[in-house]
């Protein structure tokens, strides 16, 4: 009978897999463009300049970066309870929904400082919401959280379809997309906030949505390892039956982790819709649901791993 297998030192498994995997991927993708007839080291050249070459293309990146902090996020929490929350793109599609009901009912009523935060609480109320569903049925009726979650995907995206088309679309628009948000409903590019210190950077679409998300890497991090609720949710990932024996309630905790997985979802729809578009477009996530998929494992431990590794998937 083999030994069993012992568990990597925290170092190792934090900081030099991921780096492994990294390198892997680049000798993979390599190899492929020089089958192709492609100068490898060219087009990694072109692949940095693009990513940071100024500071145009830098504020891009950690514009879309954000998103992927927000769902990276969202899939580390229910992967912490032992659940692989799929959904997260349909969590961001519903977060949208909640952004933009909020502001187009009263972004002309009231100012920036409680329209801004309502908006916010809209959003990541609205992924919750939806993510509740999948995550009751599996509590209560057994259902499987992955298929659950695919499936709510779908039904998120044909919804917001109809709504666009049907409901929310701005009079004599082409595109289904709704009227303009009012200035107070819009989160300050990052040019303008750093103007107020003085430096100057290229406008690009970044804002400080950037900031939201790694405040909420820092407060996912409290939860997850300095909260009761958050040791009992990594409990109930690491040993099921010992949760239950140490009187952890399951289907609480499963609750609780998608509802959480949800809400950090829609922060998406607070990046695209308040600091981006400023208005409701359609398909505003773009993919970064499903990006987080590989993005939250290979930001293992604290969640300040996703924010280093997310700008990698810009």
């Amino acid at each position: 009978m083999s030994a069993p297998r012992r568990p990597l030192p925290g170092w190792v498994e934090i900081g030099v897999l991921p780096l492994v995997n990294i390198a892997l991927a680049f000798l993979v993708v390599g190899f492929i463009v020089q089958v192709i007839g492609v100068d490898p080291l060219r087009a990694l050249r072109l692949l940095v300049v693009g990513a940071v070459g100024s500071s145009e293309s830098i504020g891009y990146t950690l514009y879309y970066a954000t998103n992927f902090v927000f769902t990276g996020l969202a899939v580390a929490v229910a992967f912490h309870a032992g659940l692989f929350n799929i959904g997260g793109e349909g969590q961001a599609y519903i977060g949208g929904l909640g952004c933009g009901l909020a502001v187009l009912t009263l972004d002309r009523w009231l100012p920036a400082p409680v329209m801004v935060p309502l908006a916010i609480l809209a959003s990541a109320a609205f992924g919750a919401a939806w993510a509740a569903v999948p995550a009751w049925m599996q509590a209560w009726r057994g259902s499987h959280i992955v298929i659950t979650t695919i499936m709510f995907n779908f039904v998120a995206s044909a919804l917001m379809v109809y709504l666009m088309v049907n409901v929310l679309i701005a009079p004599g628009s082409m595109t289904p997309q709704s009227r303009g948000f009012a200035d107070s409903a819009s989160i300050p590019s990052m040019q303008a906030a750093l103007s107020w210190f003085g430096i100057s950077v290229a406008q690009s679409a970044l804002n400080l949505s950037l900031v939201l998300a790694l405040f909420s890497c820092a407060g996912v991090w409290v939860f997850l390892w300095h909260t009761p609720w958050g040791y009992a949710l990594r409990t109930m990932g690491q040993n099921a039956e010992a949760a239950v024996y140490a009187g952890t309630s399951i289907k609480r905790m499963t609750m609780l982790a998608m509802c959480l997985s949800g809400a950090l979802a829609g922060g998406v729809a607070v990046n695209e819709l308040l600091g981006g578009h400023h208005r409701r477009a359609l398909a505003f996530p773009a993919g970064s649901g499903f990006t987080a998929m590989a993005l939250a494992p290979l930001g293992r431990g604290p969640p300040l791993g996703l924010g280093l590794a997310a700008p990698g998937f810009r």
